[in-house]
């Protein structure tokens, strides 16, 4: 943990552009300058800081600038009881008119920024075939463009609300705002307007992401990252412009804003995504959001009554070193002995709490499990073996950005990830389109094991389900594969058991050596006791492949340790995508048969191993496994054991995405 002395230097800058005489506070109180508020410190103090700030001096320099010739002034006048979301109405732009290009394709243009690169050779010869069959039938797109990031999901008025950044003017990354859907279902999605556009100058370089707080009283808050007029990353604050309206299509943003900047000793392209702030004990609300400190990344904590001023916490919220820069932190509560979501600000007795970070580095999304002292404002992991960032993962393949929610529609923590593509950014362009939203997931306490959450599907996802087809121990003996016939398979949902055979399991030797499923052969190479499992986004002649498998090592004293794995290297004939083998140990107790389920959504296969405990998403491009020809087959390549299986697989229906008409009133909106 930091001591008070190493995070002093972390002290808040209080900053103003207005400088405004006075600020409504969401309990109707106004502020005089001069009274001293959370985020202000005596001038004596503030002198100690004065050389950290002077890497603002151009910063500030051009808000005078822009304050002075912007043609769109975004504003907030309170109302009679000082309610920050009463506002009139704003004259919008379009994106063409604000928007610039990225002058950077580095890290430091963004977040979760995908490189210009090709896997392995020349680019594939693509046909609008092959590229038009990659597109997803049930899991979230946008109708054209790069996406990435999903931002402040929630549920309101019977709505559930997804925000995700967006790239309204090509397939790269670029031009960042936020796309905005609704759902009444989280599956069956319709498009609204754009919520924010990049249109002022705390945000002209992208509106990145953010989090949504429910107040008590029904307020919403936005708080955003925005990338300033010269690339400085600063929270903002936006609200709805009309909270009776359940699809809340128009937002406004804060006159006052930016509402939080970097602070000394943080460096100002290191200071984004804040979280979904939680209410203490003492009747105010915290947020944590994620930076670093040389190699070590860490999520600062500020606090807020009002949500436009902030008082830094001395301490972090957590930090871990040699994990890099922390993005898209993410903290919540999960029960330990109901299956539940907990609102977010839950905490006491029978609660654990979730630090999930997304490290910039790597590209991968790590969480822990630990405890939370709100006195002291810190949190510290339950096993500082698998601590953040070098523990266990989300999702042992592509997915990353990840934020989640609380529903209280059906009293569940739900949890969207970003599946960017994993093909060259050429196709890309081709097909006009990149990425994709994993199907929405709950995630719960694992009681049994004590150390994972449990991920799985939305329950709506199983109303898609049709055409059913049953397989009823069926025996695959070792180094065979058995077809299974279920119709199309490029749109499945598959739910098997798998069973060793007791005899293999005793004839199998005991072994020293470490499996890894990503240093091994990947389903070609052949072990005691496996691999097992599917071939998905197989063609007939198995040129193209991909196994999603358990395989068993035996160690030296006879224990068993079972891993779970997706091999992509036989996936596609394409030459400049990726191949790479993903996966992980997966726990599996006493008394357990090993359990799975596969998502197959054209491009895009998600696995589920043993509930939940581990999972591995992946894009697959495959060039003859695909329409009609695409297969499913049964496989079993261990040496010493055959294994019985039993499946059922659905046909997954298509959820066609439809914008809306943007009516004044919600009962008038209809579906074009």
């Amino acid at each position: 943990m930091f001591s008070n002395t190493r995070t002093k230097q972390f002290l808040p800058v209080s900053y103003d552009p207005d400088d405004s005489s006075k600020a409504p506070l969401l309990n109707g109180s106004s502020h005089h300058v001069g009274d001293e508020p959370h985020g202000r410190r005596p001038r004596k103090e503030l002198l100690v800081f004065v050389s950290g700030f002077l890497m603002f001096a151009l910063f500030v320099a051009f808000i005078g600038a822009n304050n002075g010739s912007n043609d769109i002034h975004v504003q907030n006048n309170a109302n009679a009881n000082g309610s920050i979301l009463s506002s009139p109405k704003i004259e919008k732009t379009t994106p063409s008119e604000t928007l610039r290009p990225p002058t950077s394709r580095g890290v430091s243009a963004g977040v979760s920024e995908k490189a210009n690169r090709i896997f392995g050779g020349e680019a594939y010869p693509w046909d609008n075939k092959v590229l038009s069959w990659q597109r997803t039938a049930f899991h979230f797109q946008p109708e054209k463009n790069w996406m990435n990031d999903p931002n402040g999901p929630l549920f309101y008025k019977g709505w559930y609300h997804f925000f995700y950044q967006y790239n309204p003017n090509g397939a790269m990354w670029g031009d960042i705002v936020w796309g905005h859907a609704v759902s009444k279902d989280l599956i069956h999605w319709f498009h609204l307007p754009l919520a924010m556009v990049a249109d002022q100058w705390y945000d002209s370089n992208g509106v990145w992401t953010g989090s949504a707080t429910i107040l008590p009283d029904g307020q919403i808050i936005m708080l955003y990252t925005g990338s300033t007029n010269v690339s400085a990353q600063v929270q903002n604050l936006a609200y709805p412009e009309d909270p009776s309206d359940p699809l809340l299509v128009n937002w406004v943003k804060y006159e006052g804003n930016p509402v939080l900047v970097p602070p000394p000793g943080i460096d100002v392209k290191d200071f984004r995504d804040p979280t979904t702030a939680w209410y203490t004990s003492e009747g105010k609300w915290r947020i944590t959001l994620g930076s670093k400190i040389n190699k070590t990344g860490i999520s600062l904590v500020y606090e807020t009554e009002d949500f436009k001023s902030y008082k830094q916490l001395d301490e972090v919220l957590h930090g871990v070193p040699n994990t890099g820069m922390w993005e898209c932190v993410d903290f919540y509560p999960v029960s330990l002995t109901s299956e539940n979501g907990l609102e977010t600000s839950a905490n006491g007795l029978g609660v654990k709490h979730v630090l999930k970070t997304s490290l910039d580095d790597d590209k991968i999304d790590s969480y822990a499990l630990g405890t939370y002292d709100e006195k002291a404002g810190t949190w510290v992991p339950d096993d500082p073996r698998i601590d953040v960032g070098i523990g266990i993962r989300y999702d042992y393949g592509i997915f990353y950005a990840s934020k989640t929610f609380y529903d209280p529609n059906k009293k569940r923590r739900v949890l969207w990830g970003w599946i960017k593509e994993s093909d060259s950014e050429a196709a890309d362009l081709q097909k006009g389109w990149a990425s994709l939203q994993g199907v929405p997931r709950t995630v719960m306490f694992d009681k049994k094991t004590g150390t994972n959450l449990l991920q799985w599907p939305v329950e709506e996802v199983d109303s898609l389900r049709f055409s059913s087809k049953e397989f009823n121990r069926v025996e695959v003996t070792a180094g065979s594969v058995v077809p299974l016939q279920v119709g199309i398979a490029s749109q499945l949902d598959i739910v098997a058991e798998f069973e060793l055979d007791q005899k293999g399991l005793e004839r199998a030797a005991e072994s020293n050596v470490e499996f890894s499923c990503s240093a091994s052969g990947g389903s070609a190479e052949r072990g005691a006791l496996g691999p097992f499992g599917l071939l998905v986004l197989a063609d007939e002649s198995l040129i193209e492949q991909t196994p999603v498998y358990f395989y068993v090592a035996k160690g030296a004293n006879g224990t068993l340790k079972t891993f779970f794995c997706t091999d992509q290297s036989r996936s596609s004939k394409a030459t400049d995508v990726n191949k790479e083998i993903y996966g992980n140990y997966v726990p599996v107790l006493e008394g357990e048969k090993l359990s799975l389920r596969i998502l197959v959504d054209h491009s895009v296969v998600e696995g589920f191993a043993q509930g939940g405990r581990t999972c591995i998403t992946s894009r697959v491009y495959p060039t003859k496994a695909i329409y009609g020809d695409a297969r499913l087959f049964l496989f079993n390549n261990a040496t010493e054991s055959k294994v019985t299986t039993s499946l059922k697989i659905w046909e997954m229906k298509s959820v066609p995405m439809k914008p809306y008409v943007n009516n004044p009133f919600v009962g008038k909106y209809k579906q074009k």
